[in-house]
């Protein structure tokens, strides 16, 4: 193996070649745990965050908060797709 002079250690290396060399590979159970645990917490948050929000309604309402019961509703199913959408995400990539 021949010692590289100091120009070519001078000169950086390009990025894609450095993002080839780094890119991990990930062994299929990692990707299964790692998408259970997204859909997992995703659902959680769906169906708790639904059950606190019916138990809480009547207090919602009489807050007359600009948010109401249909928005706060919208904001914790897009948080839950998310979620969701991110564990399909790991297991597919």
């Amino acid at each position: 193996m021949a010692i590289p002079s100091v120009q070519q250690l001078d000169q950086p290396e390009p990025l894609h070649q450095v993002m080839a060399k780094d890119k991990p590979e990930d062994c299929l159970p990692c990707r299964v745990t790692g998408a259970a645990a997204f859909i997992g917490l995703g659902t959680y948050s769906y169906f708790s965050g639904h059950a606190q929000l019916k138990a809480q309604q009547a207090k919602i309402m009489q807050s007359k908060s600009m948010f109401g019961i249909k928005s706060r509703q919208a904001g914790i199913t897009t948080i839950a797709l998310s979620l969701v959408g991110m564990g399909v995400w790991r297991l597919v990539n």
